[in-house]
């Protein structure tokens, strides 16, 4: 049977970046914006479409940012928490592969992990809770996902594994999940995500637009890069959790500075410290490198790209340029 895709957050910015790609590809795909909190019209849009494959772009991120999380808490909760699981359960009771475009700001920058230190893995307990966004994120994340290691019913494994059921689910260093057999789920957490043009979703056009901004290294996820390998992973039903981030970390001025040299010669901007930029937001923001040893191997597998974080800017904003973006 031919791969079916059905995008949930239909008509969001990544949503539609996904369904260009698919369509550009000749693969079969929907968009939908139904609410995922709503378990019965969720459940009629599965059984209408038949997908065998759902990519969920959905959820609250608050608008302009994250700050309205803060007084939103409710809407926040049904939509990034009940309506993600809901979401998750109905497509495991179909069958279907679910992709769960997930975010890595729940982390941050500790004595384990310092700024020139290594990055967070996929199993590192989230540790920061300075936003009720990341906190929902986090939450739903250690209750929604299936372990690293465990089998799913997506793959097989290898012939020649000594490991059994038992040493699975023995295995200290993969933290047991309440919801485990949630084992048709993709997560991949994304970070600060950049696009080749300036859209009001772009975190280069957010960050150009501030007065101000901080100075700190962060993994930066380029969609260029990482877009066609999210549907790599999801049409070899890919199970687990991946941080989704190009590799490496790069500073707001080494990203404005590259942004100035190569887009807009005339671009100026100025910095503030962490307790000033907290004297003008509701919540905190999360500021952290994360571990893509394991995408990377993905990345090799099937054979695409991903290059470096400083590299990748650069392609990004020599495509900027060449398509006359200013």
């Amino acid at each position: 049977m031919a791969n079916k895709y059905l995008i949930w957050g239909g008509k969001g910015w990544i949503a539609q970046q996904l369904a260009d790609m698919l369509q550009a590809r000749g693969e079969q795909v929907q968009t939908t914006t139904v609410r995922m909190e709503d378990r019965e019209a969720v459940k009629a849009e599965l059984d209408s479409v038949k997908p065998t494959h759902v990519l969920n772009c959905a959820g609250c991120t608050g608008r302009p940012n994250v700050d309205w999380c803060e007084d939103n808490k409710e809407a926040t909760i049904r939509s990034n928490v009940i309506g993600t699981l809901n979401l998750a359960d109905l497509c495991y009771l179909a069958g279907i592969h679910i992709t769960v475009f997930a975010t890595g700001c729940i982390y941050q920058y500790d004595d384990a992990h310092p700024r020139d230190g290594p990055g967070f893995t996929e199993t590192d307990k989230a540790n920061f809770s300075g936003s009720f966004y990341s906190e929902t994120k986090a939450h739903v994340e250690e209750v929604g996902c299936p372990q690293q290691q465990q089998t799913s019913r997506f793959s097989t494994p290898h012939p020649h594994s000594t490991r059994t059921h038992a040493h699975i689910h023995a295995d200290k260093r993969t933290p047991i999940q309440i919801m485990k057999y949630y084992n048709n789920a993709l997560i991949l957490r994304l970070r600060m995500p950049v696009s080749d043009d300036l859209h009001p979703r772009n975190f280069v056009t957010k960050i150009t637009k501030y007065e101000r901004v901080v100075d700190i290294p962060n993994s930066n996820t380029i969609l260029h890069d990482l877009l066609p390998l999210s549907i790599a992973m999801a049409e070899h039903k890919d199970t687990g959790v991946y941080n989704f981030t190009n590799p490496g970390a790069i500073s707001h001025n080494e990203v404005l500075t590259l942004f100035r040299d190569i887009v807009r010669p005339s671009f100026k901007w100025s910095n503030f410290s962490l307790e000033e930029q907290a004297k003008v937001i509701k919540a905190g923001r999360s500021n952290c490198k994360l571990d893509t040893t394991r995408l990377e191997a993905k990345a090799k597998e099937y054979g695409l790209a991903l290059p470096e974080i400083h590299e990748a800017y650069k392609g990004c904003f020599e495509r900027m340029k060449a398509a006359g973006v200013q």
